[in-house]
């Protein structure tokens, strides 16, 4: 059974109450719905499985057509997982760009709602990305954060193909999923722990892409004689050029199918 949060309070786009509280401060049935569907979801799942359940279990739950989940890391962010191939491709646009309501909510700790990317108020925040995410059927995009209100380690980014805000309760919602998400991508083994549970091959697999944007950084970097900031720009600037990704551009360069002239 889909469970939606009732739409009965007025769309925002901000920060809500305690996701488990209705209005009048009694235990909010929607929210203990969701949870339950949440737990039942990745009930039993291989730790490589639960970020792309959570994704999935975000779609049913919320009156969104797309979702994915991405680590914070220095330059780029690392893709961990996304509903669908259109959800992966918008997360890859803010990585490519390095701007984004993705990008915003790493910056400020907090969720960030572009409720309309046509709208002058979005549209002028981020024009480049609202351009392309609208090209994409994609108008509305939700980016919460992963993590505490001290660090931030990531956001689970939320795509919607009409305008609109999320009611209180969604974003309570958002916040329940963004919970689990943290939870079990800080509960995953590391080092000699995830060898010896068969759990390194896939962590090892999310770095591929990212390990070829720091090859090709650094590449760029003794063939141009710029420092690594000034190198991940120009790479994204060449995959904003050519209509591709800065993966792409990436693997091209340390395959040497690619080279970055001086300007």
């Amino acid at each position: 059974m889909v469970v939606r949060p009732r739409d009965d309070s007025p769309g925002a786009c901000g920060d809500g109450p305690d996701p488990r509280r209705a209005r009048d401060g009694e235990p909010d049935s929607d929210a203990f719905a969701a949870a339950d569907a949440i737990a039942a979801r990745v009930r039993g799942a291989e730790p490589e499985e639960v970020p792309g359940r959570l994704c999935e279990v975000a779609v049913e739950l919320l009156p969104v057509t797309g979702a994915s989940v991405s680590l914070r890391s220095d330059g780029m962010p690392v893709q961990v997982s996304a509903s669908s191939e259109r959800a992966a491709h918008l997360a890859q646009i803010q990585a490519t760009l390095g701007d984004g309501p993705c990008r915003s909510a790493v910056e400020e700790g907090a969720p960030v709602l572009a409720c309309d990317l046509t709208s002058p108020r979005d549209a002028g925040r981020w024009p480049v990305f609202a351009q392309q995410a609208t090209a994409a059927g994609v108008r509305a995009v939700y980016a919460v954060p992963l993590g505490s209100d001290a660090v931030c380690v990531g956001t689970l980014d939320l795509y919607r193909d009409s305008p609109g805000a999320l009611t209180d309760r969604q974003l309570g919602v958002a916040r329940l999923v963004a919970g689990a998400m943290t939870a079990e991508l800080m509960s995953l083994p590391r080092g000699d722990e995830a060898e010896s549970r068969g759990g390194q091959a896939w962590l090892c697999g999310l770095a591929v892409g990212h390990d070829e944007v720091h090859q090709a950084v650094g590449m760029i970097m003794a063939q141009l004689g710029v420092g690594a900031d000034d190198a991940l720009a120009r790479l994204r600037g060449d995959a904003f050029a050519r209509g591709c990704t800065v993966l792409e551009v990436a693997h091209d360069v340390i395959t040497h199918h690619r080279r970055l002239e001086r300007e």
